[in-house]
């Protein structure tokens, strides 16, 4: 058995995202990027590769890891670029995307021989969460202002619009593209292509994806765009577990569990927006909170009920732990670091990648 803790990327379970993806490509005409801010364990890009156009970023260091590992279409963009940075952001990408009409001047000249878009920002997005809200007041996320917009048209060819959070619903989504409609149309209509960006669940069990891609390419019939869709989350949902062995246990008004792994430093969006780990089945008479080896008090990975008493030594898989996890992995505490595993299509299990003290050391000086 592969020591705990360790991510294990299960690819039986990726490619039902995959597929879903290759449909909703082959459906709409739209093209997918995976986006490395959300999911960037290059040891799969070689099987997602196969279901997906490309790339999109949002630094320097992923769009090299996009251009160098997956390929296709390297799409940059960065909230903002340094001057000591952009011309190997230009070097490694396909297309770049700037923040702001500031950026775009600026960097005029570095980025002229490649295809360049600028982000819009519609004012309206499906976030519940203000941290994560692009749409908040006095966002830095964007131009909003057409008349603003409509003197650099002759520089740029597409935009990339991304205003929707953990959104499964479809209407929501149909009701936000007809605002960006009304308010962009004059824009979208001397546009080449046009990014809806991530954050669309269209993988989910339950989505109209049929409806969805009938959506997609009504839009890009309309304006006579090529439309681009950035799935994060979407494209790597459920398919992987963070399995963690129980250290210890306790009772201080409640089954305390105590695990070789943290949420600070191995699911820290946990930790950031309040939200509990998810575990399978989750039923049973036996409740237990699951708690993190950090010593970090709300170092909780949530209250789960199990069929039996949980002991030390027990293993535990903590459900959809890909998504914003890998990518922010940290060494707080100096915690051991997860391994990454992949389970193959023929149910074997191998290790791609280990982390050692020295990992740890080297990562500080």
């Amino acid at each position: 058995m592969i020591q705990t803790p360790y991510y294990l990327i299960d690819k039986s379970k990726l490619l039902l995202n995959m597929e879903k993806i290759a449909r909703l490509r082959e459906l709409s005409g739209a093209k997918a990027l995976l986006a490395l801010k959300c999911f960037a364990t290059w040891g799969v890009f070689d099987f997602m590769r196969d279901y997906m156009d490309g790339t999109t970023s949002s630094s320097l260091n992923e769009v090299r890891l996009g251009h160098e590992r997956f390929g296709k279409e390297t799409h940059a963009y960065s909230v903002a670029y340094a001057d000591y940075e952009i011309d190997e952001v230009v070097s490694h990408a396909d297309k770049i995307i700037f923040n702001s009409i500031g950026q775009l001047q600026r960097f005029d000249r570095q980025s002229s021989g490649i295809v360049r878009g600028l982000r819009l920002n519609p004012g309206v997005s499906s976030s519940s969460f203000d941290l994560a809200d692009p749409a908040r007041p006095f966002s830095r996320l964007g131009e909003w202002d057409v008349k603003k917009v409509e003197p650099v048209m002759d520089m740029i060819s597409g935009f990339m619009i991304h205003n929707n959070c953990e959104n499964g619903d479809f209407d929501l989504f149909d009701r936000m593209l007809g605002a960006i409609e009304e308010k962009f149309a004059p824009l979208l209509r001397r546009a080449e292509w046009v990014s809806l960006g991530g954050g669309i669940h269209f993988t989910g069990e339950s989505y109209p994806l049929e409806k969805f891609a009938e959506r997609l390419k009504r839009f890009s019939g309309e304006y006579d765009v090529q439309v681009y869709l950035e799935p994060g989350e979407a494209s790597i949902t459920k398919s992987t577990t963070l399995e963690v062995t129980v250290l210890d246990t306790l009772y201080n008004g409640k089954n305390l569990a105590i695990v070789d792994s943290s949420i600070e430093a191995h699911m820290l969006d946990l930790l950031i927006y309040r939200e509990s780990a998810k575990l399978a089945p989750n039923k049973g008479p036996h409740r237990w909170m699951i708690c993190g080896k950090s010593c970090l008090a709300g170092d909780i990975f949530g209250e789960f009920d199990f069929e039996n008493e949980i002991s030390v030594g027990d293993r535990i898989s903590i459900q959809d732990a890909a998504g914003y996890t890998m990518v922010k992995k940290n060494w707080f505490n100096g915690v051991k670091m997860p391994a990454i595993a992949i389970r193959e299509l023929d149910g074997s299990i191998r290790t791609v990648r280990d982390f050692t003290y020295a990992d740890y050391e080297q990562s500080l000086s």
